[in-house]
């Protein structure tokens, strides 16, 4: 799926001058002093006094994180995979964060754009909340897992091998489901696949957002007749989550729009949803 800092104006009742002190011929005034220090600490930082410790901690930045060993999570549960046979998409994550993990549902942290995303791209017609990820494949003909199973309260946190080893995982739930397409969301994730298929992160020129090669369809499956299956088509679209913030909210839209359209495509084609009077259509 992005820290405030404090900012406190400085103590100046400690500079207030005394009626009996002798100023030089040179020297402003008191009131003077007092508004050229407050220029001062506004302006020209390298001129300020020390702040005190609690200042100076209160304007730290969090730390950033590193790989965390499984076992200091192990006491969430994974989040279960919302999979069906023949959606028109499955939406693959990074992997659950402690509050998605905590709650059982996808995307469950409210600084999370994912619903918000499928909603404005036109992927559901309603904004749906996290407790209702059950119901996409019924309702839109679409599902959703991760590339790494194990929550964590970010991705910093994964090796860069746990997430190129989810590649294959992916590759046999595709061939599992038989979607026709995933949904990749965000960079990084994209990148491990693709170091799964070239040995190497995708290079400047070779990223792109969007639709893919078919070369680098998922799941595919070699065989004549129904046995047969062209993997399911990748789009590379923008991580939701509130760290994520390269992209302004506008550009992000940009580019989830044309999946958003693409689903509403494959719906109508599909006659999805079913009319009250043909009942529910098996997917």
């Amino acid at each position: 799926m992005v820290q405030q800092y404090a900012h406190e104006e400085p103590d100046v009742s400690a500079t207030a001058v005394t009626p009996t002190r002798v100023l030089r011929p040179r020297a402003r005034p008191s009131s003077v002093a007092i508004d050229t220090q407050r220029v001062d600490h506004s302006n020209h930082p390298a001129e300020e006094t020390k702040p005190s410790s609690t200042a100076r901690s209160s304007k730290k930045r969090k730390a950033p994180s590193k790989y965390a060993h499984p076992s200091k999570y192990q006491h969430l549960s994974p989040l279960t995979d919302i999979l069906a046979p023949n959606l028109i998409a499955i939406f693959v994550g990074t992997n659950p964060g402690i509050r998605t993990a905590a709650q059982g549902h996808a995307y469950a942290h409210p600084s999370n754009q994912f619903w918000k995303l499928l909603h404005s791209s036109g992927c559901t017609d309603e904004r749906l909340r996290p407790e209702q990820d059950s119901e996409l494949p019924a309702r839109y003909l679409l599902g959703n897992t991760n590339i790494v199973e194990r929550p964590t309260r970010d991705a910093a946190e994964l090796s860069k091998a746990e997430m190129t080893d989810g590649a294959p995982v992916l590759h046999e739930k595709c061939r599992t489901w038989r979607p026709e397409c995933v949904c990749i969301v965000g960079k990084g994730i994209w990148e491990a696949i693709f170091r799964h298929h070239h040995g190497k992160n995708p290079s400047k020129a070779e990223f792109h957002w969007g639709w893919q090669d078919e070369n680098e369809n998922m799941g595919r499956i070699a065989a004549v007749g129904e046995d047969g299956y062209q993997g399911a088509r990748v789009f590379v679209t923008t991580s939701t989550s509130g760290l994520a913030a390269s992209l302004k909210p506008a550009e992000k839209e940009a580019i989830w729009k044309p999946f958003g359209e693409w689903c509403k495509e494959r719906r109508a084609s599909r006659n999805w949803p079913p009319s009250e009077s043909e009942g529910q259509m098996p997917i």
